[in-house]
């Protein structure tokens, strides 16, 4: 293990050479004995044509799709990488690495003045805010909770929430509203108010549901063990669902449940847009953001900071536009949030969460909804005053992710108006309740 665990390091340590450094091949050659040993040489890096033979290389790993290690050379590699990490930062600081095994990421240094905490949701059952991480356990246990108060809209709710796969879900209660018509219909026909569980029909196309038992139960279905029909050995038995006898008097409560199941949505949490108001800030511009704003995991987010130190190389490359664009909107893929701040003509900042893939008119919006006058014209300016007049944009169509600037301009004519007809403008345009819990940037 020992053994297997240096190989890794070894390697890592050749692929993951830190800003600055060269490529270099692994040594495994042993140490030489501290009396053995003369001054310490320096390092001979490789040639140019081994270091562009081993940059082609690692190009064509990193573009090829991985496969998953088993876990424990999982936590072995995670750990080489961690060291090899310490080591770069140690060097460039001419410490010894022994002495910087408690190196803190980049990542962990700006934890302290992140500019939001994180990404939260509102739940539309209990109206509780609840981390990006928490929201899937939280509907769950707000469903099930919801079991005692109704228990066909619960199991419509797990339906349609928690099977992600749509065109599944449209195939599967179609076929069960025809079972339903056939028991409207027909109440008379006892085999339409038997439904056999061994069916290929069912079992495609309903029982792989989740939830969908539940909802059998729920709308009056119970579970009972039927002889074969034309078979005359007792042990020869089906399982069905079958209607009981006191739902054939609410068949109308069984039309309104099939109409409940087709025209349902799935549960969706509200994402909290963690409105901020903050007084005017030089340090309006600066934004910290903590990993749930990226389409990223931390490992690859550090990766993707020692990347950036190739991108002096790669503008020196000559690049279509189509090349150009494309890598832009692989940038653009890489953010599922963005935070937006707007900056008022008297300083003051409104700060909103917003979807990367929302459109620009959520933001509209948003600051009209935060407006003492909600009627007032105006326009949101971008960097370097470029106008967002196309509200139907997304924020990463327009380049505003993971976060934004923007400026806040009022229609200079309304404006004008107003000052004509001497009407006296409040300190501030924002409401007061808002104003009343404004807040520092730091």
């Amino acid at each position: 293990m020992r053994k297997f665990f240096q190989e890794i390091k070894a390697d890592l340590k050749f692929k993951t050479a830190g800003p600055g450094q060269k490529l270099s091949e692994p040594s495994r050659a042993p140490r030489e004995s501290p009396k053995a040993a003369a001054a310490p040489k320096p390092r001979q890096g490789p040639t140019d044509e081994a270091q562009m033979a081993a940059a082609a290389a690692l190009a064509r790993m990193e573009g090829r799709p991985k496969a998953r290690l088993p876990s424990s050379q999982e936590a072995i590699r995670s750990q080489v990488r961690k060291e090899l990490m310490a080591e770069a930062a140690a060097s460039e600081r001419g410490l010894d690495a022994e002495e910087e095994e408690d190196t803190v990421s980049p990542l962990e240094e700006g934890a302290a003045a992140l500019s939001v905490s994180g990404v939260y949701f509102i739940c539309p059952l209990t109206g509780e805010v609840v981390r990006k991480d928490r929201k899937e356990q939280h509907l769950r246990e707000a469903i099930q909770s919801y079991f005692s108060v109704d228990p066909v809209a619960a199991s419509i709710m797990e339906i349609h929430t928690f099977n992600k796969d749509r065109e599944r879900v449209r195939v599967g209660l179609e076929t069960m509203a025809k079972y339903l018509d056939n028991i409207y219909l027909h109440p008379e026909e006892e085999k339409y108010r038997k439904i056999k569980l061994q069916n290929k029909v069912f079992q495609e196309r309903i029982s792989c549901l989740e939830g969908i038992h539940r909802f059998f139960q729920a709308i009056g279905f119970e579970t009972k063990t039927l002889p074969v029909p034309g078979q005359g050995k007792p042990w020869d038995t089906e399982e069905y669902y079958v209607l009981k006898e006191e739902m054939l008097a609410r068949l109308e409560d069984l039309r309104h449940y099939r109409e409940q199941l087709l025209s349902s949505e799935p549960v969706r949490a509200r994402l909290d847009r963690q409105l901020c108001v903050f007084k005017p800030s030089p340090e309006a511009a600066r934004f910290e953001l903590p990993p749930d704003f990226y389409n990223l995991s931390a490992e690859e987010l550090r990766r993707e900071q020692r990347l950036r130190t190739e991108a002096v190389e790669k503008a020196s490359m000559l690049r279509t536009k189509a090349m150009r664009e494309k890598e832009e909107q692989r940038e653009m893929r890489k953010y599922n949030y963005t935070l937006v701040r707007v900056r008022f003509p008297d300083g003051y900042l409104l700060q909103g969460t917003f979807y990367a893939r929302e459109s620009v008119s959520a933001l509209y919006a948003f600051v009209r909804e935060a407006l003492r006058d909600d009627w007032l014209p105006f326009e949101l300016l971008g960097p370097g005053g470029l106008k967002l007049t196309d509200e139907n944009l997304a924020f990463n169509e327009c380049g505003l992710v993971p976060s934004a600037l923007l400026t806040l301009a009022w229609d200079a004519a309304v404006m004008a108006d107003i000052r004509a007809a001497g009407e006296e403008q409040p300190r501030s345009p924002l409401k007061p309740e808002l104003l009343a819990r404004v807040q520092s940037l730091s």
